[in-house]
């Protein structure tokens, strides 16, 4: 059975940090190219930051220089760094996994207020 299992959400306020992490099991994590996405109430879901399998990474403009992604083989593990937070960057939180499947997290709550 695949899981992918966010944690690190929470309560920041403006100009904080948080790091959010998604454990993957069942799956050969080491072929997938892992992402991050964001959904915020009303709004679509959006891409956030991704990185391959060999370790490349891409971002949107509206985090780049302020998040950064990257991945631990050998837990399974994709993490997010999330600097100097907006409010706008309250959202849910969620990772996907995608090779030769998709997979998607339950995702992680990030409130950015003061």
């Amino acid at each position: 059975q695949v899981q992918l299992v966010e944690s690190g959400g929470g309560l920041v306020q403006p100009g904080g940090s948080l790091r959010l992490s998604c454990a993957a099991s069942g799956i050969m994590f080491s072929n997938y190219n892992m992402a991050w996405y964001r959904q915020a109430p009303g709004n679509q879901r959006q891409w956030v930051a991704d990185i391959l399998s060999g370790g490349t990474t891409t971002y949107p403009n509206s985090v780049k220089g302020r998040f950064t992604i990257s991945r631990d083989n050998s837990k399974n593990t994709v993490y997010l760094q999330m600097n100097s937070l907006k409010p706008e960057d309250t959202a849910v939180y969620y990772c996907r996994a995608i090779w030769r499947s998709e997979y998607w997290g339950q995702g992680t709550q990030v409130t950015v207020s003061s």
